[in-house]
């Protein structure tokens, strides 16, 4: 398939130069540059190593979790009249 593409100037030069010195044509030099290109960046030794985070058991809870939002609303509560008594 053709297709127009913009190279930079310097580029295009060693490119050029390396399509003479490998004794082929420079369409066969790019596709084969561009494909080595893709090769590589899809090797498994790029990929990055997924973080897992450790758990630990911490036990069955104290409280019960179906009322969270109202235990920590009373706690706040309880901290905010500690905070009110110690500014008097």
């Amino acid at each position: 398939m053709r297709t127009t593409i913009r190279i930079e100037d310097e580029l295009l030069v060693r490119l050029k130069e390396e399509a003479v010195r490998k004794r082929m044509p420079f369409s066969r030099l790019v596709n084969q540059i561009l494909r080595t290109n893709f090769q590589a960046n899809r090797s498994p030794t790029t990929r990055k190593r997924q973080y897992q985070e450790k758990t630990h058991p911490l036990g069955t809870p104290l409280v019960s979790l179906n009322k969270a939002n109202a235990l920590a609303a009373y706690l706040e509560d309880e901290e905010n009249l500690r905070k009110m008594a110690m500014r008097k």
